[in-house]
């Protein structure tokens, strides 16, 4: 294997190359990007930067000289554009087709839009700049979707002074994948800083003055951010064999076709944890799940499953939220330690009879800690959560 090409250059994309040459490969390897920007952070876009806490110079993930030292052929500002298989190509948008014995798949998300123009998004750094401007006192801002994007966003922009209109279909922000009681608990700090946040509201169409709803009322904004999920960037593999359903189909090793690996949120993998397909898109998953993807494309006969207890983390206003595992699709949530009122507990998700996932708010790293290792090892809940703790509504 002398030629290794590496589809995409964020998180995942840039940790797979860097195992790739600390496990000793050191023949081409290629590392392709479709942002002009070398790899840089993603997390912090809704967070430091749209609050202009941080000058875009702090996302990199990587100094110049680090990247130098792994000798890559970088393709930045280009995007990939069709697969060949067979003849072990990778077609860019520049023309050009990069010929390989290994691939790495990492070409990650792009976000979900609403009909209409002008509405912002926020998946690039050119986003959240774009937004910052905008987010001054006084400004009308509508977020649809109050997911942790829209509401990391609804947070930063009611510290800058603007008036936020914050738009969620369910009843209840996050409840499908947090519960409705941990739900309401968050949703309980926007409402309290004057939030205007509406739930069971269906937003249409971006209009030019606002947002126009599906009972056929308008909302009206000087800036509207659409935050309502995202999509696989797996348009370029049309017609190539692979497999592709809401991302790129892998088995448990991250092997989506021969000599073909995928990693980051653009992957759906078997993760024999849990025993389920699943795609995350959480910034520590993809970083581990290109070292994993790297090291079983180089040396196949040792595969090791990618198995993780995914994790991730999100602020908001003066609260910082922790989670471990797989907390949607949970048959029973339980309040272990804490108090919800006040904001710092830590809340237990079963799924069947293990424990799956745990939420920390405003608690220390300790404090959730030892639920991940429960986590990892399929701990059994009655094991694990004691009989007195009285279950959530979920």
């Amino acid at each position: 294997m002398r030629r290794i090409v590496v589809v995409g250059a964020s998180a995942a994309g840039l940790a797979a190359a860097e195992t790739l040459r600390r496990e000793g490969y050191d023949g081409t390897l290629t590392l392709v990007g479709d942002e002009p920007l070398a790899p840089y952070d993603r997390p912090p876009l809704s967070k430091q930067i749209l609050a202009a806490e941080w000058v875009p110079e702090r996302l990199a993930l990587r100094t110049p000289d680090a990247l130098a030292a792994l000798d890559l052929d970088l393709r930045l500002g280009v995007a990939a554009t069709g697969l060949e298989p067979a003849g072990r190509t990778v077609e860019l948008a520049d023309g050009s087709a990069l010929p390989y014995d290994g691939l790495v798949i990492a070409t990650g998300v792009r976000p979900r839009r609403l009909p209409g123009e002008g509405a912002h998004v926020l998946r690039t750094l050119d986003d959240a700049l774009t937004l910052r401007e905008r987010l001054t006192p006084g400004l009308r801002l509508v977020v649809v979707g109050a997911g942790f994007l829209g509401a990391e966003a609804a947070a930063v922009a009611w510290r800058l002074g603007c008036e936020v209109t914050l738009l969620e279909p369910a009843p209840v922000p996050l409840a499908h994948a947090v519960g409705t009681e941990v739900g309401k608990v968050l949703t309980n700090a926007h409402l309290e800083r004057g939030v205007d946040l509406r739930c069971g509201v269906t937003v249409t169409e971006v209009a030019e003055d606002g947002v126009q709803l599906a009972d056929g009322s308008g909302i009206e904004a000087d800036a509207v951010l659409v935050a309502i999920g995202s999509l696989p960037n797996t348009e370029w593999l049309a017609g190539t064999g692979l497999t592709v359903g809401d991302g790129v189909v892998c088995d448990e090793y991250c092997k989506a076709a021969p000599n073909a690996y995928a990693a980051g949120d653009v992957a759906r993998w078997y993760n024999p944890l849990f025993g389920t397909s699943m795609r995350i898109e959480h910034r520590t998953t993809a970083a581990e799940q290109g070292m994993a993807a790297a090291r079983n494309l180089l040396h196949p006969e040792a595969g090791q499953p990618f198995a993780p207890v995914p994790y991730f983390w999100s602020d908001q206003y003066d609260m910082k939220i922790q989670a471990y595992g797989c907390l949607r699709d949970h048959a029973e949530v339980a309040l272990v330690e804490g108090d919800l009122a006040e904001r710092k507990f830590v809340a237990a998700y079963r799924t069947g009879d293990r424990v799956t996932g745990a939420l920390a708010v405003g608690m220390p790293p300790k404090a959730i800690r030892q639920w991940r290792q429960a986590i990892a090892t399929g701990a059994a809940w009655h094991d694990t959560v004691s009989t007195t703790v009285p279950a959530m509504e979920s």
